[in-house]
């Protein structure tokens, strides 16, 4: 019995999971092509790119939900923006917003109270007001200077009361405008990872090979004179598998891995007696400290090398890098 009830419940379920897929699918490609003939979304972005401000976004219940979500969208692509809850508005929070702001309300019924108490004042102070409802004859539709018509057939909820449908097609919408503002400021990669410092986008494109590289003491080094066992008690000591080999000017101009020795010890016996000149790798890899630490990874994996020296504009050596410092500093 109780796995009948199971096996109803599962399909029951699996039916209504697409079924809301399917409903919030059609809302917004309902959206999609409401736009094509629809130039609400240009004029918002028009008035946006004009603000010299802030983005100040608001909305009740889920809409406020949904207008945080927006606001946060704005502000990690270039558009300065703030959520503010109207209720809090109402009762002091107004005056984060000023003259210069452009205010963006979210009421699917257009009706909310608190955001049509304080919608009069930010009318009054001259700051441009977008609003985002499902009525486009609602009163917060026709206080806004440009209306963006988030209207769906039916929610994803059975009793068509939960808003589901309509947060979708709210948050798609914010999303468009998010993105073209984006567009329109030529917002590229490297200004998304100023906002992004903390995630991995962030890391690989503003660590610099100097953030990472081992320096000073650190970096093994011997000449092209010195003996076999003189560079293999530098690799020891430094811990990096390798030892660059520098001239008196301390130009890098050969290096020698841990792996080179174990190649050579199947032919050579007596390495008392030899020179990293005699078995160094010459001309190494190299990269400069104000590259980015992924331009390392690159040309690390590109050669199948796990370590890299680096250099000055003199070509003088100034650091070292191992695919493990890379790889601690998370720019892998």
């Amino acid at each position: 019995m109780l796995k009948a009830f199971d096996e109803n419940l599962t399909r029951r379920s699996m039916e209504l999971a697409r079924e809301t897929l399917e409903i919030e699918g059609d809302a917004i490609r309902a959206l999609h092509q409401r736009l094509a003939t629809d130039d609400s979304v240009g004029h918002a972005v028009g008035l946006l790119l004009a603000c010299t401000g802030r983005v100040v976004v608001s909305g009740i219940g889920k809409s406020g939900h949904i207008g945080r979500k927006i606001a946060a969208t704005l502000a990690s692509t270039g558009t300065p923006a703030m959520f503010v809850h109207p209720a809090e508005a109402a009762h002091g929070d107004l005056g984060m917003v000023t003259p210069q702001d452009a205010f963006i309300a979210i009421s699917y019924s257009g009706e909310a109270a608190e955001l049509m108490a304080i919608l009069p004042i930010v009318k009054r102070m001259g700051a441009p007001l977008i609003s985002m409802t499902g009525k486009p004859n609602s009163s917060l539709a026709q206080l806004a200077d440009v209306h963006l018509d988030i209207s769906v057939a039916k929610e994803a909820c059975p009793m068509n009361l939960a808003p589901t449908a309509s947060t979708t097609v709210t948050l798609a919408l914010g999303d468009a405008l998010a993105v073209a503002l984006l567009d329109a400021r030529g917002f590229k990669e490297e200004d998304f990872a100023r906002s992004h410092p903390g995630g991995a986008l962030g890391r690989r494109l503003l660590t610099h090979v100097r953030d990472v590289m081992r320096s000073g003491d650190d970096v093994p080094k011997v000449s092209a004179d010195a003996l076999l066992p003189a560079a293999l008690l530098e690799i020891t000591q430094k811990g990096m598998g390798m030892t660059a080999i520098v001239d008196d000017a301390g130009r890098p101009v050969g290096v020698f891995t841990d792996g080179d020795l174990r190649r050579m010890i199947e032919k050579v016996q007596d390495f008392t007696k030899i020179t990293m000149r005699d078995v160094m790798h010459a001309n190494p890899r190299r990269i400069h400290p104000e590259q980015l630490a992924v331009d390392a990874v690159a040309i690390m994996e590109e050669f199948r090398i796990n370590q890299m020296l680096v250099v000055d504009a003199d070509d003088k050596l100034v650091g070292a890098l191992h695919i493990h410092d890379l790889t601690r500093a998370k720019v892998i």
